[in-house]
């Protein structure tokens, strides 16, 4: 069924707020990761305290486009990430990502800055971490879906590799919540088909389906095969998040938690899961406590 703008940023926003307690959760522990089940008081932590990262900086602005244009296109996305990159530099980026923004705060365009990064364009994790987003709020036009992650994408991560990582997670994303109300097994298979239908061949793909074969393997196995983010790549990063998110995406608390506990780039891990999460059980599956020391979200830019 077609929704409304409305309908359709309610579903974005829940995705956001799962994305940006994975990502706050996942970088104040990452230090400690292999102990993160051991932290279970967190009354000493101050309403907002809990500071999120770059994964959810962009991620938001991704939501005030989709806000205020009920679309996305490349020259704004490129827009509002350089606004919010002005006004707060240190939220962890990259240092490929912040040559990207500081050159297009001088004035050049992404069509020019982009598709140099590394000599062929990034296929770094960054576009899979911020698409969350926009599997909510395209998850009832598949189509769309892909070709906004895509321009979402490539403002900063030109290689085909770097674009099929958001379009897996934006993908990924729209199945947990097409599956509300189906079982857990059932949905897991949407997310697996879906992903799978939709993602261009390369190696994310192809890891991918790794991934969706490897149901018995424990989480350290696969992250030892597949990656989990230690080379910041969406090839490296994607195939594992989807694996443990598809393992959890009825329990938010578990599935943030046995995706930090395996290490590797814990906070995008966590975006990445924590969107697919909310996405099947809404925001109201994630843990109170978590949702108040989370940093309050700044929208606008």
């Amino acid at each position: 069924m077609t929704r409304n703008h409305n309908e359709r940023l309610a579903t974005a926003r829940e995705v956001l707020d799962g994305l940006s307690v994975g990502d706050a959760l996942g970088e104040a522990f990452s230090y400690q990761h292999y102990r993160v089940r051991e932290i279970t008081d967190f009354s000493f932590y101050r309403d907002g305290s809990v500071i999120y990262t770059d994964d959810t900086e962009m991620a938001l602005g991704i939501y005030d486009i989709l806000s205020l244009m009920k679309g996305i296109d490349e020259d704004t996305v490129a827009w509002a990430f350089t606004a919010r990159f002005r006004r707060d530099p240190d939220r962890g980026y990259g240092k490929m990502a912040r040559r990207i923004l500081n050159e297009l705060a001088d004035g050049s365009g992404w069509r020019d800055v982009s598709p140099k990064a590394f000599g062929g364009g990034s296929f770094g994790n960054g576009a899979a971490m911020r698409a969350g987003p926009l599997g909510g709020y395209y998850a009832d036009d598949l189509p769309e879906l892909v070709q906004a992650a895509a321009k979402s994408a490539r403002v900063t991560h030109f290689h085909p590799e770097g674009i099929a990582g958001a379009i897996a997670v934006a993908a990924a994303t729209a199945a947990a919540y097409n599956a509300r109300g189906e079982t857990e097994p059932e949905a897991v298979e949407r997310v697996w088909q879906t992903v799978l239908d939709l993602t261009p061949e390369g190696e994310v793909r192809r890891k991918v389906r790794l991934a969706r074969e490897m149901k018995d393997a424990t989480a350290d196995t696969v992250a030892r095969e597949l990656g989990c983010g230690y080379e910041i790549s969406a090839q490296d990063t994607v195939p594992f998040c989807l694996w443990n998110a598809c393992r959890n995406l009825g329990d938010y608390k578990e599935a943030i938690l046995s995706t930090v506990e395996v290490g590797g780039d814990c906070d995008t891990n966590a975006a990445i899961v924590g969107s697919l999460a909310a996405a099947y059980s809404g925001a109201a599956s994630i843990p109170s406590e978590w949702l108040r020391i989370r940093e309050t979200l700044k929208f606008k830019v």
